[in-house]
């Protein structure tokens, strides 16, 4: 009887985990380690956005970064001044160490200063995308 009551407790926990992980993926959120950092076009590679720019960490084998990329790019295109550039994490390590990405892909919103405003880990809605880009864009 023990050992069913500690596969239950088990199953449950393991369930609890397992759907709070899955609500918070793909949120964009404010991350308060984020404050203060500035990416320029000297860190990414490519110019920053007039108005934001949508920066995306992703690896080779992430099936989620392809409809990532194609969020962001529609995104992109929808809305004037704004920028998508992606970003390959394994090639990049000391910038994905230095800006704690822990996983791909991990989307960073940064406003046309190049601060980083919102942070999302796995595929971000459209919805979240745009509702942070005009946090970004209105904080310059």
């Amino acid at each position: 009887m023990t050992g069913l009551t500690v596969c239950v407790v088990v199953l449950v926990l393991a369930s609890a985990f397992g759907v709070l992980n899955r609500r918070r993926s793909g949120r964009v959120r404010v991350r308060g380690r984020d404050g203060g950092k500035r990416l320029g076009a000297a860190e990414l590679g490519e110019d920053l956005g007039e108005r934001a720019t949508l920066v995306q960490f992703s690896s080779a084998f992430c099936a989620p970064c392809r409809a990532t990329r194609r969020v962001l790019g529609e995104v992109a295109e929808l809305v004037p001044g704004v920028r998508h550039v992606e970003i390959d994490a394994e090639s990049r390590l000391a910038l994905v160490r230095e800006l704690e990405i822990l996983k791909t892909p991990t989307v960073l919103v940064l406003d046309a200063g190049g601060h980083i405003v919102r942070r999302a880990t796995g595929q971000p809605r459209k919805a979240d995308v745009i509702a942070a880009l005009g946090e970004a864009v209105g904080a310059t």
